[in-house]
């Protein structure tokens, strides 16, 4: 295999502190290595080594003649006075629009993107940061490459962006270095991990769970002062194993080792526990809202909807950008009045709103300050820490507890928000994309506090692990102005929002020129290959499809089973009667799917 990029005892620092300490690595053709490690850790500064944006100190970086590279990176900024248009394909150096009109790889990146909505006409200078984040990121993606450089490509998309994202980068051949905190799409699309710590590169087989795996070896050799990280990674272990299947990937990682540190390890989550005791806190009304319609800008956001948040569930808030998920939160906090129906709050709910905006924080305090100023001990289940122990396990260690919160970076003022929300004891929570800024271990951690957390939960994020991991129920705003049950999930959810599987997606027929048309005979090596990614990407389907209807004949059965037992309740009937019927439908819906898509698989 053709090497591409290769460094050979590379060190890099920033003043006094060594981010990379002798690096000795390699970049082969059709690698697919994904890059993880702390904030501040080296991550960025490795992917600018590797693409030539930055000298090291010493060492050697050797790259392949001819080497055909783009890059991403968090410091890519785009002219202001150039059209959308000619920032995307400014790389490609093409002029008519048919020329690229025609070519299906690029009609792909700017459909997956949804590049045609932000207008080709548009002006940069006119765009926010999210919106030039997607056109760097296109026009990272258009050309003809050997090596994509990308750091994290997944800031700014939602899920269903994610996964265009991952199952793009899984039909190009070139190869793929990426930095990113989303652990779905780290499993979903790489081969490799390098985990970037303390100077150097330790590099594993594999995409997320095997780096877990690898790390909880690492971790089980380690001194007793890791304890605590060890703790954690066998909690991490247990989801991997017995999580939803979408979370497992087989793993390579299959030694003695490490399947000994979860062989005693409980459940995650005790749900049923979990909400025998929030009922007891909550009681049987937490938050409802009857017939509620709310329009934001003229646009018609929930129509006449009915929808109960109840004492103990925790459930996943997804769908398109724009279609309410922020303002049904604020609804359900009551920071926004509906036009039409009522919010009804139970009378014991304590509740807290984590919103996406850093402007509650006291900048005038230290960060321990801020936090002993909501309580100086919380309780967290069965677990009591003090402001000082919440603080470390949220990413703040004791070296940094006496930071002034004005000197924080985003990372750090996020972790800060969490930490302050968890001190206030709520028993609801409404969490609005809370991983925005956070790494991997801190992600961890947050996810190892509410997986025995209590109380009533509601979660917005593109961050679909985190989704299927804390969350045991999905909702959905399609636009249409109703929340939709999701029993399938985030596949259903993806499933529905597009319907039709499409690694490289066709070009529409008006957009296609009939000289490119004419220039392309049946039979040619295009159309070969683009057969054959439609027949790959029908296969993959096939095997999600196969993976939810499993899923739900599961749950059916469960539900069955509580029916008999719960006859004599007749609220509690109709509410499994009612779940039980949404299954049913969205069984049949995926068997019918999965026979259609069977057929294109053949």
């Amino acid at each position: 295999m053709a090497n591409l990029i290769n460094l050979e005892a590379v060190s890099k620092s920033y003043g006094v502190r060594p981010l990379l300490s002798e690096v000795s690595l390699g970049v082969d053709a059709g690698d697919r290595i994904g890059v993880v490690g702390l904030n501040g850790g080296g991550k960025t500064t490795l992917l600018e080594v590797l693409a030539g944006l930055e000298p090291p100190d010493s060492g050697r970086v050797s790259r392949a003649r001819g080497l055909r590279v783009a890059v991403l990176t968090q410091r890519t900024e785009l002219p202001e006075r150039v059209t959308v248009g000619d920032a995307v394909l400014a790389p490609l150096r093409v002029g008519a629009e048919h020329e690229w009109a025609a070519d299906p790889r690029i009609r792909a990146v700017l459909d997956g993107l949804g590049i045609p909505l932000l207008g080709l006409d548009r002006t940069v200078a006119g765009l926010s940061g999210g919106e030039r984040r997607r056109v760097a990121l296109a026009a990272t993606l258009v050309g003809e490459l050997d090596l994509l450089i990308l750091d994290e490509p997944t800031n700014h998309l939602d899920i269903e962006g994610v996964s265009w994202l991952a199952e793009h980068l899984l039909v190009r051949r070139c190869a793929v270095v990426v930095v990113t905190h989303d652990r779905w799409f780290i499993d979903t699309v790489c081969t490799r991990t390098w985990e970037v710590v303390d100077g150097r590169v330790d590099g594993y087989d594999g995409g997320y769970a095997d780096w877990v795996y690898a790390r909880a070896e690492r971790l089980r050799l380690a001194t007793a002062a890791e304890q605590r990280r060890r703790n954690l990674a066998r909690k991490e272990l247990a989801w991997l194993r017995r999580g939803p299947p979408a979370r497992s990937s087989k793993p390579r990682y299959r030694i003695e080792a490490a399947e000994a540190l979860i062989a005693d390890v409980p459940q995650p989550r005790d749900t049923v526990e979990l909400h025998a005791f929030a009922r007891r806190r909550l009681g049987r009304t937490v938050l409802e809202l009857e017939d509620v319609t709310v329009s934001v800008g003229g646009r018609r956001l929930l129509d006449a909807q009915t929808w109960r948040v109840g004492p103990g569930e925790r459930i996943g808030l997804v769908g398109v950008n724009g279609s309410g998920k922020t303002t049904l939160l604020r609804l359900l906090a009551g920071e926004i009045e509906p036009e039409a129906g009522r919010r009804v709050q139970g009378k014991t709910v304590r509740l807290a709103h984590l919103r996406q905006e850093l402007d509650d924080l006291p900048e005038s305090l230290r960060v321990l300050e801020a936090v002993e100023e909501i309580a100086s001990r919380v309780q967290l289940g069965r677990h009591e820490m003090s402001a000082s122990q919440l603080a470390e396990r949220l990413g703040f260690p004791a070296s940094r507890q006496w930071t002034p919160v004005a000197d924080l970076s985003g990372g750090e003022r996020r972790r800060l928000q969490l930490t302050r929300l968890l001190m206030a004891e709520p028993n609801v929570l409404l969490l609005d994309e809370p991983t925005n800024d956070l790494d991997i271990d801190t992600l961890q951690q947050l996810e190892d506090l509410l997986d025995g957390w209590p109380g009533s939960l509601v979660v917005v994020s593109h961050d679909r692990y985190l989704v299927e991991r804390v969350c045991d129920t999905v909702v959905a705003l399609f636009g249409d102005g109703r929340i939709t049950q999701l029993p399938g999930g985030i596949e259903e959810y993806l499933a529905r929002y597009r319907p039709v599987p499409a690694l490289v997606a066709a070009p529409p027929a008006t957009t296609r020129s009939s000289t490119a048309a004419r220039s392309t005979p049946p039979g040619s090596s295009a159309a070969g290959s683009t057969q054959s990614a439609q027949l790959r990407a029908a296969r993959k389907e096939l095997g999600r499809l196969e993976r939810q209807l499993e899923r739900l004949a599961s749950r059916e059965a469960e539900l069955q089973q509580q029916i008999v037992q719960r006859a004599a309740d007749p609220v509690a009937f109709r509410e499994l009667d009612s779940e039980l019927r949404a299954v049913l439908a969205a069984k049949d819906d995926l068997e019918t799917r999965w026979l259609e898509v069977a057929d294109a698989a053949g």
